[in-house]
């Protein structure tokens, strides 16, 4: 089986994306995590741009023990007109003391011209020089072409050129770069293929940007040229609009075109790395990337739900267990019995076929008033159980009241529930920074004697949504609450014109979810 070698430069490329910064620890724990994934090279930076840099490859050297990847050091060629030997940059790639270098050059000569304001015969002798010099010391090195397919339209002739004076001074790995992603894929299989022809006995690579949205699909069709190396960044995070995804890339490559990219019992191991890289970065990951995100599994319409439950791969273009996902059921107003039923199986209740139509009646009802049980599966359990003719009977109800004060610049909420628990009438009042934490803390006061492990569960999340915003101040809204335990979380809905009463409805229903689960 053929290997494509797969060159991670998050820690570089993708930290150019607005909004992501990274420590050092932050960039030490990732190269862990890529070890972990079975990446053949972790690009951890460039020595001599930033003290974080130089601070990483120093702590590196005795702080990381990659077992699969090697760690590489990124930088430019030499200065113009100046020395390799000499040259502060090359010298601060030697200090970062990795197995390999990878080095950036111009191969467009329109560049040449206006960025490096010199002679193409120069711009040559750049690479040449700096190659040879890093080689000399024992360093493996890779050449990154720089806007290669820009320049190989502008003028193929130099291009070429840059590819083989880095080819015959022993540089590894000739990685043609669309530095400003416009290439489609037709073209870029085209000119890799030319390259290809021409420079017969190179390893060549690419590099991707997905200003155009198509850097995974280049990247692949590259692949199908000839090339033996594929760079992206976990995630797609880049500069503008990111580099090509790894997340999809690795994935399409092992499982779709029969190639071997990381070793096959590391794949399984993508979506969580996928997510644990987003938290370090700090970015909430996308739920509909493909391959990792939450949704890339998840089937909402009755037809799909109904199809999977007889057939898995009916409605999956792989099983989500190879990249280390899973299979989603959502409840919605499209839902048929079957989502229905496979829905209520993952909360361990046994529906019959009528129980499950009564169900999705009900909620083909409450959703045109507004309620949404995509993200709110516990409002789902309850809704599944009061069918059946369970009662939660853990209090009941008799009112409650929330007041708003506001002295003296500063407004507090104070909130009074009376519930009888165990046949005990029971009054308790709240005060909090808002209407809701006065409620939840009210019900809370009134429970905690009964139930103590309450204070294992948490209101983690309150969103709210105007769902008619036409009708003003009467308009109905959409309250959805997501509370956790140590065991897991769960989302409830309310929906009413009354703000007050909508998160009452979810506040409450996610208390009594806790309960229910705690007690079973």
């Amino acid at each position: 089986m053929t290997t494509i070698e797969i060159y991670d430069t998050t820690l570089r490329d993708g930290t150019q994306q607005e909004g992501i910064s990274l420590t050092v620890g932050d960039k030490l724990a990732i190269s862990r995590l890529l070890d972990d994934l079975g990446v053949a090279y972790v690009e951890g930076g460039w020595p001599g741009a930033n003290p974080k840099d130089d601070e990483f490859f120093q702590r590196a050297r005795t702080e990381l023990d990659l077992e699969t990847a090697t760690l590489v050091a990124f930088g430019s060629t030499r200065r113009p007109r100046g020395s390799a030997a000499d040259d502060p940059q090359l010298a601060a790639l030697v200090a970062a003391d990795t197995e390999v270098v990878c080095l950036v050059g111009k191969s467009w000569d329109y560049h040449v011209e206006h960025a490096l304001r010199t002679e193409p015969e120069e711009a040559l002798a750049m690479i040449s020089d700096s190659v040879e010099h890093l080689r000399s010391l024992g360093r493996r090195v890779f050449f990154d072409a720089e806007h290669f397919f820009d320049g190989f339209r502008a003028n193929p002739e130099f291009a070429i050129a840059t590819l083989r004076v880095a080819h015959d001074a022993g540089a590894e790995r000739l990685v043609l770069c669309d530095t400003n992603g416009g290439t489609l894929p037709h073209d870029a299989e085209r000119i890799v293929g030319k390259v290809a022809e021409m420079i017969p006995d190179a390893m060549l690579g690419c590099h991707f940007h997905n200003d155009s949205g198509t850097a995974v699909a280049n990247s692949l069709a590259a692949v199908n040229a000839g090339v033996a190396q594929v760079q992206g960044c976990i995630n797609g995070y880049g500069e503008r609009t990111g580099n090509a995804d790894l997340c999809s890339v690795i994935p399409n490559l092992s499982l779709k075109m029969g190639y071997e990219t990381v070793p096959r019992d590391r794949l399984p191991h993508l979506a969580r790395v996928a997510h644990h890289i987003a938290e370090f970065v700090n970015l909430t990951l996308d739920d509909h990337l493909p391959f990792v995100g939450t949704s890339a599994f998840t089937h909402k319409a009755g037809l799909h739900t109904s199809a999977l439950a007889r057939r898995p791969d009916a409605y999956e273009h792989l099983p989500p267990e190879s990249v280390g996902n899973t299979t989603r059921m959502v409840v919605s107003e499209l839902a048929g019995r079957s989502t229905i039923l496979a829905k209520a199986q993952e909360t361990g209740l046994d529906l019959s076929s009528e129980e499950a139509q009564a169900i999705v009646d009900r909620i083909k009802t409450l959703e045109h008033e507004g309620y949404q049980f995509e993200a709110a599966g516990g409002s789902f359990e309850l809704l599944a159980r009061d069918v059946q003719g369970w009662k939660q009977p853990f209090f009941d109800l008799e009112s409650y009241r929330v007041f708003v004060e506001h002295r003296d610049g500063d407004v507090t909420a104070e909130a009074t529930v009376k519930v009888h628990v165990n046949g005990k009438r029971v009054v308790t009042t709240s005060e909090g920074d808002g209407p809701v934490a006065a409620i939840d803390g009210a019900l809370r006061s009134a429970l905690c004697d009964t139930y103590p492990h309450l204070a294992d569960i948490h209101l983690t999340d309150y969103r709210v949504r105007d769902l008619d915003s036409s009708d003003g101040a009467a308009a109905r809204v959409r309250v959805l609450c997501r509370h956790s335990d140590a065991d897991g979380s769960w989302g409830t809905v309310g929906v009413h014109q009354n703000i007050i009463d909508a998160s009452w409805k979810a506040v409450c229903e996610g208390i009594v979810v806790g309960l229910l689960r705690s007690s079973q």
